[in-house]
């Protein structure tokens, strides 16, 4: 019996130390800039049921997207019985939220007691959000943003705050009027330049619906393409909240393949679903542009920034401050939509952090650019990183998701997409996008595709080679780097600088760092190049840019820039790249708040300056005649 306790004891007090050092290790990365899930400061498994005869909640109206829409505006009525600051309000979906929807098997995710809820809700606000009397009145109206999430929805008014809720009073149910419709398409490039692939959500398994899409050239006959589908279960994940409170069901998602595109011409397509009774569920009809033949002369315009992060344009989930960066870089793309050809979101995307609800709401959020345009990934920290799964960095940062919800939402044409690096060619670009979640250093398996994608471009016909990585691999001084003694994340540039220099890699993007920055033409810690914003004739070094000011809180620099940096600007934003033919590349990082343009550069050069031999750019020559 003794023994039996001992163990008991040694086992509950590894646990405690565990979750201790969870938390501090949270605790230091939230220091770092990281972003912290908003929904996570609710212990929703606490949660007490007291419900009262006199409160009330109510949601109007009954019947969504009644003419297709997939986002409605939801207005809520409630009466709390003893109203306080820490009264709040949770959406949840599916409807029926209670301990009957748990899991059957409540051990095999962690738990010992099955609680009341099991479930965060989706989004929340408190019950004074939009009128201060509510805590003389007990009465208030809040407007929810809901989008189309293949379930019903309720609401729930609870007291006591978020740290220990108990549930007041609970709304009728309402619910789109198809929730399974096909929603929030994804435009990415496929495997070779003419193949765009369409990725999109929808609630019908393959034994309700075929799913595909209708597609062609603009104003011409239409074809049907077959779609694949895929989805994730809980045991699909590797940790909590993500197999835990953070669980939703994530539908199924659709891939398909559009081939043997022809250059630059204008396609519009639909998502269709085929029913079983012969029927058809439509989407409505997106259109976008082919890309350009590799090596095309033509005007070809590249967004490309980091960490970006997911808000709510009703308030809700207001914690961490998302609203002012995420909205307003994807409301200045949207803006601008005519003005550029691809994005590159490269890493970080929706902080979703094992709440697996918020990779629809940030799908829906960049819905308006992602069908219109490829929208590019890579993988971030809080996309991949989990204990002992693989990922080059031992944290939690991805909160159980360890890459699973990124991989599947979004296609992204790796050979392995459990391995998230690959090559995509655009018109005169060819980008080497790395993962920086898994080594990369000289003789990993990663190192040596990174090699064969900077050896392979013809740079006669793609003179403007792109590398790109989450983690800043190249140069920052963002203040824990400096801090650090680094500059770098360690060991970023130890192997790879020999590859930027021998490939003559043109410029270097990456996020992580939530700012931007603008390094000099640099190799081995010197810059290469007096020039500040127009740079010419032989590359001999490598320009590295943080473009990881997208929408996450703002990480702070080292007081002194080094002598490296050019420029430096705490705010969001994202770059832009301009190749307006071979000779003559412009770079332009512009703020968020107003879409101008605060920093630039230009690169002008011919092909025999990409030939020119610099100091460890070229193979020895011999001295045979």
């Amino acid at each position: 019996m003794e023994a039996g306790t001992t163990f008991f004891n040694l086992k509950m007090s590894l646990l405690i130390l565990c979750f201790f050092f969870t938390n501090l290790w949270m605790g230091l990365g939230d220091m770092n800039g990281i972003g912290e899930q908003p929904l996570s400061k609710i212990a929703i498994h606490k949660t007490i049921l007291a419900l009262h005869s006199s409160a009330s909640i109510t949601a109007s109206p009954f019947l969504l997207g009644n003419k297709g829409e997939d986002t409605e505006w939801v207005t809520v009525e409630l009466e709390g019985p003893e109203p306080t600051n820490e009264d709040w309000v949770g959406v949840f979906s599916p409807a029926n939220f209670n301990s009957s929807t748990c899991p059957p098997n409540p051990s095999d995710i962690g738990w010992v007691d099955i609680p009341y809820i099991c479930t965060a809700p989706i989004k929340y606000k408190y019950a004074n959000h939009s009128d201060p009397n509510y805590n003389k009145t007990g009465k208030a109206v809040l407007k929810f943003q809901l989008i189309n999430q293949r379930a019903d929805f309720s609401f729930a008014l609870f007291s006591g705050g978020l740290s220990n809720p108990k549930l007041v009073a609970v709304s009728n149910f309402i619910a789109f009027a198809n929730p399974k419709a096909p929603v929030y398409p994804r435009l990415a490039q496929g495997k070779s330049w003419n193949e765009m692939t369409v990725t999109w959500t929808s609630g019908y398994d393959l034994s309700e619906a075929v799913p595909f899409v209708e597609w062609g050239p603009k104003g011409r006959k239409q074809i049907q393409s077959a779609a694949g589908t895929l989805t994730f279960n809980r045991n699909s994940l590797c940790g909590q909240p993500a197999r835990t409170v953070g669980w939703r069901d994530p539908g199924f998602i659709h891939t398909s393949f559009l081939k043997e595109l022809w250059p630059n011409m204008r396609y519009t397509y639909r998502l269709g679903h085929f029913l079983l009774d012969g029927s058809y569920v439509w989407s409505k009809r997106y259109s976008f542009k082919a890309s350009p033949y590799p090596g095309q002369n033509s005007l070809q315009r590249v967004i490309i920034f980091g960490d970006m992060g997911k808000a709510e344009r009703d308030g809700s989930n207001e914690y961490a401050n998302y609203q002012p960066g995420s909205l307003n870089t994807t409301d200045q793309l949207i803006k601008d939509l005519d003005n550029f050809d691809i994005v590159f979101h490269i890493g970080d995307l929706p902080y979703a952090n094992g709440y697996i609800s918020q990779w629809d709401q940030f799908t829906a959020q960049v819905q308006e650019i992602s069908s219109t345009v490829p929208y590019m990934i890579a993988s971030g920290n809080h996309e991949r990183d989990w204990p002992n799964t693989g990922s080059f960095y031992d944290t939690p940062d991805s909160g159980g998701e360890c890459g699973v919800p990124a991989e599947t939402m979004y296609y992204f044409p790796a050979e392995n997409r459990a391995k998230f690096w690959y090559a995509t060619d655009y018109g005169m670009f060819r980008f080497c996008i790395a993962d920086s979640e898994h080594d990369w250093r000289e003789g990993s398996e990663q190192y040596k595709f990174i090699e064969h994608c900077l050896a392979t471009v013809d740079r006669k016909q793609q003179p403007w080679l792109i590398f790109a990585a989450h983690r800043p691999l190249g140069y920052s001084s963002n203040d824990w780097y400096a801090q650090e003694g680094s500059f770098e994340e360690p060991m970023g540039r130890e192997s790879l600088q020999r590859l930027w220099q021998k490939y003559k890699v043109d410029i270097g993007f990456y996020g992580h760092v939530h700012n931007y920055e603008r390094v000099c033409p640099i190799y081995q810690n010197q810059c290469v190049n007096k020039e500040k914003s127009h740079y010419s004739g032989t590359v001999n070094g490598t320009i590295h840019v943080v473009v990881g000011g997208g929408g996450s809180h703002l990480s702070d620099f080292a007081k002194a820039p080094p002598v490296w940096s050019i420029f430096r600007d705490k705010d969001y934003g994202f770059g832009k790249l301009t190749a307006f033919n071979h000779s003559f590349l412009l770079f332009e990082y512009k703020k968020s708040s107003d879409g101008k343009v605060y920093d630039s550069f230009t690169i002008s050069r011919d092909y025999r300056d990409v030939l020119a031999c610099v100091h460890d750019g070229c193979e020895k020559t011999t001295l045979a005649s």
